[in-house]
């Protein structure tokens, strides 16, 4: 990093969505000298004049107006008023200005209409929450909308899906500035996962599991994690789970949101990705403990759910020593 510690500004405006903007609080606001010098500085950029009302009825002060944005290295657009609600055009030229000079500019929920007013998503995959996907398509049909992510990284352009998914885009980005050792020192401290497999779908009118499952294909789930570099087929997991195959489908997806193939392929990358940045393992071994059987398949899922190669991973989030 710099040595010029890297200014994040997160905007905040009259009607401020409280969650999405805690969570920018949280994992860039806080001081963290467990991580050693250069952490971001951060800062409130108010779009509205006086305090700022807020969902939940607090009051927030700010550090500055949009000047800050001129100076950031990093933007976070929190949400939005709604959809069709229109961004000030002194916003929008903020923001292109900030995309000019190569700022990053990430958005939270429904904060993607704030770059897609702005004019930053043309021609870019693009996420929100699932509620609001088919407006953003709509309102904007040169945005190539991914309505079943967590988030989108576009290289200085980063939106996410709603809420919580937030937190996903900012512990990536942790990632990307600082390495995963970092990313999950700032995970533990908000007791979640550093990194989640899978996307909204999984989220989305999933019925709520009932103890009896989880106590049923718990074990299952476990042995299944100590054995990823097995063959699982449906009828053995069935069988193992004492269900029908057919009981033990719609089970398995009320536990978990996905179909027992879904979850297994997350759990591998999951273990793939461990072994690439705790070590040197070669590519091709790293393949057959994580259970993908051959090298040409991990780049081939890597590449698919990550957009990178396996090689270009451990470059990239190796452990330092």
């Amino acid at each position: 990093m710099p040595n010029q510690s890297p200014l994040v500004a997160v905007l905040a405006y009259d009607g401020l969505c409280t969650f999405e903007f805690g969570v920018a609080v949280e994992v860039f606001g806080l001081p963290r000298p467990e991580l050693g010098p250069g952490w971001y500085r951060f800062a409130v950029a108010a779009l509205d004049s006086g305090p700022l009302r807020a969902m939940g009825g607090i009051r927030v002060m700010a550090d500055g107006g949009l000047e800050l944005l001129d100076e950031a290295s990093t933007i976070v657009v929190p949400g939005w008023r709604g959809a069709r609600e229109p961004v000030p055009p002194a916003l929008t030229a903020a923001l292109q200005r900030a995309d000019a000079r190569g700022a990053r500019i990430l958005s939270i929920c429904s904060g993607a209409f704030v770059l897609a007013a702005a004019g930053l998503l043309n021609g870019r995959r693009a996420t929100t929450h699932w509620r609001y996907a088919a407006a953003l398509a709509d309102l904007y049909p040169d945005i190539r909308v991914a309505p079943d992510v967590l988030y989108v990284d576009e290289g200085n352009i980063l939106t996410s899906a709603g809420s919580a998914a937030g937190i996903d885009l900012c512990l990536h980005l942790v990632r990307r500035d600082f390495g995963p050792d970092a990313a999950n020192s700032v995970a533990r401290r908000l007791v979640v996962p550093p990194h989640r497999e899978g996307g909204q779908a999984q989220f989305i009118e999933a019925p709520v599991p009932t103890a009896r499952e989880g106590a049923r294909l718990g074990p299952l789930l476990d042995h299944l994690r100590d054995r990823l570099g097995e063959e699982h087929s449906l009828a053995s997991m069935a069988e193992r789970a004492g269900m029908s195959l057919r009981t033990f489908l719609r089970r398995f997806n009320a536990l978990t949101g996905q179909t027992p193939g879904e979850w297994l392929l997350a759990e591998r990358l999951a273990r793939a990705r461990s072994l690439l940045e705790n070590g040197e393992t070669a590519v091709e071994e790293v393949a057959t403990r994580a259970g993908f059987g051959s090298a040409a398949t991990l780049r081939h899922h890597f590449r698919q759910r990550l957009g990178i190669s396996p090689a270009t991973y451990r470059a990239r989030f190796r452990r330092s020593a």
